[in-house]
């Protein structure tokens, strides 16, 4: 491979990687510390009732788990102001329907009385960093955030392989360049091995 081209991949891989390697390394910082962060936790409820004849339209499910239909989402977010995602699985309890609603740097629910059409919808939230300490690890973020994700995983080691090659390349006009890579691995060993039980 030449030269050039190893260096256009590096380029080009760094440049895709910046904004997220940013993310993922100031979050790495705020994980590790997250007990000494205080929480902002807020927490927003919502009540009301839903409507008579869409309550009477409600077909209950054969199992205990089953997402709400697209028409009661709509009676609810109607009713409650709230989207409720069509993938939502609702627990169903005779006269009752939970609908968890996870989310990252928080949580939501949703509750609805199959009798009487209350409904009930809380959304906590953890605030700015719990939310970005989410994205992080992936948590309650969804498909698209995974895909990210992982296809930015792959731009990582494709930055961090082409810049070994590079290394590689330029190993005798810069002879620090084994010794500090050396020492990269070299330190989170010897931490392992002493320091993490």
């Amino acid at each position: 491979m030449r030269l050039g081209s190893v260096r256009l991949w590096h380029w080009v891989s760094s440049a895709v990687c910046l904004v997220g390697m940013l993310l993922f390394a100031v979050t790495g910082i705020t994980l590790n510390h997250a007990h000494q962060i205080p929480a902002q936790k807020s927490t927003l409820s919502k009540e009301g009732v839903l409507a008579e004849q869409a309550l009477q339209n409600i077909a209950l499910p054969d199992s205990d788990t089953a997402p709400l239909s697209r028409d009661l989402r709509i009676q609810i977010r109607r009713a409650l102001g709230v989207y409720l995602p069509a993938n939502a699985e609702a627990e169903w309890y005779g006269d009752e329907v939970y609908v968890p609603l996870p989310r990252p740097g928080g949580d939501a629910w949703l509750s609805l009385d199959l009798t009487t059409g209350d409904l009930l919808y809380e959304k906590t939230s953890r605030g700015a960093i719990a939310y970005l300490n989410d994205l992080h690890k992936g948590r309650n973020t969804g498909a698209a955030w995974s895909w990210f994700i992982d296809i930015f995983a792959a731009a990582c080691v494709l930055f961090s392989l082409t810049g070994l090659w590079l290394l590689v390349r330029q190993r005798n006009n810069r002879p620090g360049t084994w010794p500090a890579v050396a020492l990269g691995v070299v330190i989170p060993v010897i931490i392992i091995v002493l320091f993490v039980h």
